[in-house]
């Protein structure tokens, strides 16, 4: 029987997607719902399993955290990248890993709705309502304000088809902007320090590699608008954490609407927790219940695939 960890299921929604109960003869699940403490207690914890089923960019699957799990041949995350594995020890350790597909639009979904909840002081509203009051704050409106896109992929296009659905103007940077793309979608093109001089709207949707690391720091809030707001719901370390919480104190920009942070989960002594101008959401831009079925249920595909010498997906 292969064991099988099913690591970081915060929601505990593995049982309700997977019937473990039809894989009893094959597998044997255990499933874990916090996080680990450090890696060492990983280790310990882990030391017996097969294979692990695993969230990506949550417990970081690194070499030392390789190298002490002998008996671990397959990894199994969800989608096709994951930063928090280290591919090249997987792979001199005889390790396969495969990834799943991930649905896109959740994430240019979660991406709305914190700009509206900014811009129309969703919850201070909401909080307020709760205890009697009425009509405390005073929103803005989108139309005719201009969205700057930090990266114009799949995702940020669909954020721009959005934005131009509002009335909004829309403009985008990034280092490999597809000029082309930009100009099909009526998006127009602008370097950096435009785009954070003139955008009343920010948004973030690049992904996190090395040149992209700190991108926004106190230099580019030194550029914004102080009537601007900042929305990333790509990866926390694309912003340098401690020159944002210095800008949002100091109100060197409007506000800031965050799926990501540098540590997840977000510390509850966080500096960030305790900002008025700041809405935080917990990193659910793509927990849906329809990519958690996509993740879960390509895994097991993926590991059938695998005892059966045809593995699916696999990572490279």
């Amino acid at each position: 029987m292969i064991k099988i960890a099913v690591l970081d299921d915060y929601q505990d929604i593995f049982k309700q997607i997977v019937e473990t109960q039809k894989y009893k003869e094959k597998y044997d699940f255990k499933i874990f719902n916090e996080p680990f403490l450090n890696e060492n207690e990983a280790i310990v914890a882990l030391e017996e399993f097969e294979t692990l089923f695993i969230m990506r960019e949550r417990t970081p699957i690194t070499k030392s955290l390789i190298t002490g799990l002998p008996k671990l041949k397959y990894i199994m995350t969800s989608g096709m990248r994951n930063n928090a594995i280290d591919l090249e020890a997987a792979r001199k350790n005889k390790i396969i890993v495969c990834g799943t597909d991930i649905n896109s639009n959740p994430a240019a979904e979660i991406t709305w709705a914190l700009i509206l909840g900014l811009l129309r002081n969703m919850k201070q509203e909401v909080d307020n309502m709760f205890q009697g009051y009425w009509q405390t704050t005073i929103g803005l409106e989108l139309k005719g304000k201009l969205l700057g896109l930090i990266g114009l992929g799949k995702i940020g296009t669909q954020v721009a088809k959005v934005g131009k659905a509002f009335g909004m103007e829309v403009c985008a940077w990034s280092e490999n902007l597809d000029l082309s793309h930009a100009n099909k979608i009526g998006v127009l093109p602008m370097s950096k320090e435009d785009l954070l001089k003139t955008a009343d709207i920010i948004s973030i949707h690049l992904v996190l590699g090395e040149r992209y690391k700190n991108l926004i720091t106190k230099k580019e809030f030194e550029l914004m608008k102080k009537s601007s707001f900042l929305i990333n719901t790509s990866r926390g370390q694309i912003i340098n954490e401690d020159d944002l919480i210095e800008a949002l104190k100091e109100e060197k920009i409007a506000g800031a609407g965050l799926d990501v942070y540098d540590k997840e989960p977000l510390p509850q002594d966080h500096k960030l927790r305790f900002l008025s101008n700041a809405l935080l959401l917990p990193h659910i831009g793509f927990v849906t219940v329809e990519n958690y079925s996509k993740f879960y249920l390509q895994m097991i595909e993926n590991l059938e695939g695998c005892l059966s010498n045809k593995p699916l997906r696999v990572l490279s």
